[in-house]
């Protein structure tokens, strides 16, 4: 499987593209449009509801509260992907919010800094993520009830850990400005200019990739659409976040590992096996793809993420407790990668769902926040959007299906 050529409903006029997209809803293959028509509605529903919620400073607010959850999510997409779950992951990002706050205390013979401290969390996460995945891979036991384990145990690690202590607090700087640090504002709009520049770099060489090796194109208007529109996402997010104190860099944060990590699921022999073991792993394995290495690679980056989804919430705490990785942490960073568009019955999906999903849910938490819900409503609704997320992908998944694709 190659991303070298367009699809056909990318090729030819705009109206045969139009006329192929259409085709493909009607097949049941909706992509994310169903969360960007809710991301649209969500926004305009708590505009109107209250003018504090489109604002310069509330989205300022919004991309701190939305990054551990994204990061985590994009470990989840990978499981998925495969066509498993990784219900530890609450725990682990716990785990990972107290190794980096015990390696950066400084007056103790562990003040590793504050790089060292994450990578070494980071670590962490991808060991326990082996540790699993082998049990799953090469044992033979469901990873629900490997992952289930972990939950529990590494819970009583974070309690273990803390002891009377209780809490730590985070004194290194540069961990505490993973979550809160604000970039200035010119730097926010070079930002805006290296992405925009980057993303039609990325389309143009595709273009010229595809002619040198005799393929089709695709409509030349269609790329330059698509890079019109990530110019006006990049420099539009950036102006908005200068009108308060300038861009998040939680948020740059958050769109760097979904573009690494969108990279390495859809441009690298790995992602496309993981692909394959989540279409059918037995046709995978006939193939002479190495099954079991997959899972257990897909399982360390599903611990990976969630370990640094767990220094981002450290860090925006400025501390680690008890609680860590406790309460909605594990359901919002699942719901977030299915309710984005990934499926769970492995195979179909993309890494920039984990952003889409996750904004969905930390926009209503906001919204409702705002409005001064309780958690009871944040809850259900959260649990509503989620069982109509489900719904839908199994929907397409059987018009899929029928249409033979």
């Amino acid at each position: 499987m190659t991303e070298l050529a367009p699809p056909p409903e990318a090729q030819g006029s705009m109206v045969e593209v139009m006329r192929g997209w259409i085709d493909r809803l009607k097949a049941g293959d909706v992509g994310s449009l169903p969360v960007i028509v809710a991301l649209v509605f969500i926004t305009i529903f708590f505009s109107v509801k209250t003018n504090i919620f489109f604002t310069a400073v509330n989205f300022n607010n919004l991309m701190p509260q939305m990054a551990g959850t994204a990061v985590m999510a994009i470990g989840v997409v990978f499981v998925l992907l495969i066509g498993e779950i990784d219900l530890s992951i609450g725990s682990v990002s716990g785990v990972g919010g107290v190794v980096v706050a015990e390696m950066q205390q400084a007056g103790t013979n562990h003040n590793f800094g504050g790089v060292a401290a994450i990578v070494l969390a980071v670590a962490v996460g991808a060991l326990i993520g082996a540790v699993q995945g082998s049990i799953f891979a090469l044992i033979g036991v469901p990873s629900f009830v490997v992952t289930l384990a972990g939950l529990l145990a590494f819970n009583g690690v974070i309690l273990w850990a803390l002891g009377v202590q209780g809490v730590i607090g985070i004194q290194s700087n540069l961990v505490n400005n993973v979550a809160n640090y604000v970039l200035p504002k010119d730097v926010g709009w070079g930002l805006a200019g290296v992405v925009a520049a980057g993303y039609a770099a990325a389309v143009v060489a595709g273009l010229i990739s595809r002619r040198r090796r005799g393929l089709p194109p695709g409509n030349l208007t269609l790329a330059a659409l698509r890079i019109l529109g990530m110019a006006a996402v990049a420099f539009g997010a950036v102006a908005i976040g200068n009108h308060s104190r300038g861009f998040q860099f939680a948020g740059v944060f958050v769109i760097a590992l979904i573009v690494l990590w969108s990279y390495v699921a859809k441009r690298t022999t790995f992602g496309r096996h993981v692909y394959a073991v989540g279409g059918n792993a037995e046709a995978a394995r006939r193939a002479g793809i190495n099954v079991a290495r997959i899972r257990i690679l897909v399982f360390m980056i599903s611990g990976a993420m969630a370990a640094l989804g767990g220094v981002v919430f450290a860090s925006r705490l400025n501390s680690v407790d008890l609680t860590a990785g406790s309460g909605t942490v594990l359901l919002d960073a699942i719901a977030a990668a299915i309710i984005g568009g990934t499926s769970m019955f492995g195979g179909r999906g993309f890494v920039r769902t984990a952003l889409l999903g996750a904004l969905v849910i930390k926009t209503v938490e906001n919204g409702l926040d705002l409005l001064g819900q309780t958690d009871a409503v944040k809850d259900i609704t959260t649990g509503l959007i989620l069982v109509a997320a489900v719904t839908l992908d199994t929907i397409s998944k059987r018009r899929l299906q029928q249409a033979g694709r």
